[in-house]
């Protein structure tokens, strides 16, 4: 038995999908990296896309917990092809921004209707943006600031450390 309010399950149907398509996107930006030999950067998003699928297992668990299925609708071809790796850091910072209003618009619904219990789910969705999207700056200013060959090539190897937090 459904226990989700109609507009709420809407959102939540619609981030879950989000979520899919955000993974899936993760996965095309390594394989561009990959191409361009940013074996650094490849593997940073693979994990990316890995960490968005995990964003949708908990959404699963969660509405599967409520009594709904969650409804999986068609998604979209990823862009594929970039100009330069800056043009790739701006690509993922887009879709983070993206990604935050469409959690914000699940909590917006979520409040409309009182159901705490997805506001709880999304305050922790809200939280882990905070980190994708600062994550997301950093990469478009150290991919800025790579001005030469050897600072790109310095950068793609430690691009997953330096956005991990290991080296601040």
């Amino acid at each position: 038995m459904n226990k989700i309010p109609a507009k709420v399950l809407a959102e939540l149907n619609r981030q879950f999908n989000q979520e899919l398509s955000a993974s899936h996107s993760y996965r095309a930006l390594s394989f561009w990296c990959d191409d361009q030999n940013l074996k650094g950067f490849a593997r940073y998003f693979a994990k990316q896309s890995g960490e968005e699928l995990e964003h949708v297992r908990r959404l699963t668990a969660y509405l599967l917990d409520r009594g709904s299925l969650p409804e999986t609708t068609a998604v979209p071809a990823p862009k594929c092809q970039f100009k330069s790796l800056l043009e790739v850091a701006q690509h993922a910072q887009n879709m983070e921004l993206d990604n935050t209003k469409g959690i914000h618009s699940v909590y917006e619904a979520a409040l409309a209707a009182k159901d705490y219990p997805v506001q709880v789910l999304m305050q922790w969705f809200i939280s882990e943006q905070v980190e994708e999207e600062a994550w997301c700056l950093e990469m478009v200013e150290r991919v800025q600031n790579a001005t030469c060959a050897g600072s790109l090539s310095d950068l793609d190897r430690h691009i997953e450390r330096y956005l991990s937090g290991e080296e601040k």
